[in-house]
């Protein structure tokens, strides 16, 4: 029992660590993001923007402390269930007081959390639905913020 607890538990732990940041060093180490040499951020977690000029990724899951990596989990909210009815009806509601003019039906990503609760990616259809509100923020034309999408 001693043996395979130093084996199991400790030799081959630190070996695949070791080797995760030989080759995946960026990977390894969180995948952060840094600017100007300060982290900012993971490229694997996402975070709150609630400012119009910028694309709003997927709800999260662990409030009341957005995208916060020590709740991490999922709402296990089911499609009939009446909190996640409501939850759901919220978001559409403040992403079309955002954005009044567009009757596009809202993709469910924007409206939904994800399994972990933390993801910071979007369909390309939910950034094309925010295109115009972000245009609109930033004072550009609606087909120059959609190139960019």
């Amino acid at each position: 029992m001693i043996v395979m607890t130093i084996l199991t538990g400790m030799i081959y732990p630190l070996a695949v660590a070791g080797l995760a940041y030989l080759f995946f060093p960026w990977q390894s180490g969180g995948s952060l993001i840094a600017e100007r040499g300060r982290i900012i951020g993971s490229a694997l977690i996402g975070q709150v923007f609630t400012d119009p000029r910028y694309f709003w990724g997927r709800p999260s899951a662990t409030e009341p402390f957005p995208y916060n990596t020590a709740f991490s989990n999922g709402s296990n909210l089911g499609p009939g269930n009446p909190q996640l009815l409501e939850a759901v009806k919220a978001r559409v509601q403040r992403l079309r007081q955002f954005d009044p003019g567009n009757q596009s039906l809202v993709p469910v990503d924007l409206v939904t959390t994800s399994g972990s609760g933390l993801d910071p990616d979007i369909s390309p259809l939910a950034a094309y639905y925010q295109v115009h509100r972000v245009a609109l923020a930033r004072n550009l034309p609606d087909g120059m913020v959609q190139q960019l999408v």
